[in-house]
């Protein structure tokens, strides 16, 4: 197991400062009660519906291992965008408030996993320079995903691993034939409800789940306010009309008028 420090949402300077030197952080009791309990049966019911169109678990991720794709035609996952736990915490890694939502997801795997590949998310983002002097490592961090804990993430159920200090890296990433074991053991064991806010150029991957629950962890997405990507007109005008005015300026590019 990874030992990383978990730090309290109000501790925002200190959580900027480790996001900024390991390419990710944990945030305690980043949401509680009775938001917990809504985005909980949420990802419950939605995990219902994707496996019941899957009935060999095939998966889009790998078998037993899905993406919840982007989530915001519903509400549950909207109200991920403005956490109070969360936002003071970008705002200060990007020291801006001008970022802005690309839309909220997440993804789950079930008993059965097995490891997932080592990754990173941002490769696709496709920044190129033609003098070959500048790649998207070079920048500051043009995407931020927090995900959060649905359930509490151990050894067994398929936690995620996270290698520290890889979202700056321009080494190649190796395969599981070639991965460390360390690497390996780099899994964050945390209670439902903590936030991990990653750079999604950070070298990640899921772990065997070997229990007997599904293992959900949902997210949000925003870009950087220099840089923008997958603004699709995913938020339904009428999500949108729910949310607080800081959300809605949030969502601005991404509300559906359809």
């Amino acid at each position: 197991m990874l030992e990383i420090e978990v730090i309290e949402p109000d501790d925002i300077e200190r959580a900027a400062k480790v996001f900024l030197r390991d390419g990710f952080v944990a945030i305690a009791n980043a949401i509680q009660g009775d938001p917990l309990q809504r985005i909980q049966a949420a990802a419950t019911r939605v995990i219902g519906e994707i496996v019941a169109d899957d009935p060999e678990y095939v998966g889009n991720r790998g078998h037993h291992r899905y993406s919840f794709g982007n989530q915001m035609r519903n509400i549950e996952w909207c109200e991920l965008t403005d956490l109070p736990t969360i936002l003071p915490i970008v705002e200060a890694i990007w020291d801006s408030n001008d970022f802005v939502s690309c839309g909220n997801g997440g993804d789950f795997s079930l008993p059965g996993a097995e490891i997932q590949h080592l990754h990173s998310d941002g490769n696709e983002l496709g920044f190129t320079d033609p003098l070959g002097q500048t790649t998207l490592r070079d920048l500051p961090p043009p995407l931020i995903c927090v995900n959060f804990l649905m359930v509490d993430f151990t050894r067994e159920n398929g936690a995620i691993r996270q290698i520290p200090c890889t979202h700056r890296s321009s080494a190649p990433i190796p395969t599981l034939e070639e991965e460390p074991r360390w690497m390996k053991n780099c899994i964050i064991c945390a209670p439902a409800g903590t936030a991990l806010i990653r750079d999604v150029r950070c070298w990640h991957g899921g772990t065997p789940n070997r229990s007997d629950h599904a293992r959900p962890m949902t997210n949000a997405h925003y870009c950087a306010p220099w840089f923008r990507t997958g603004l699709g007109k995913s938020v339904p005008r009428e999500h949108f009309q729910k949310l607080s005015p800081r959300a809605q300026h949030l969502c601005r590019y991404i509300v559906n008028d359809d």
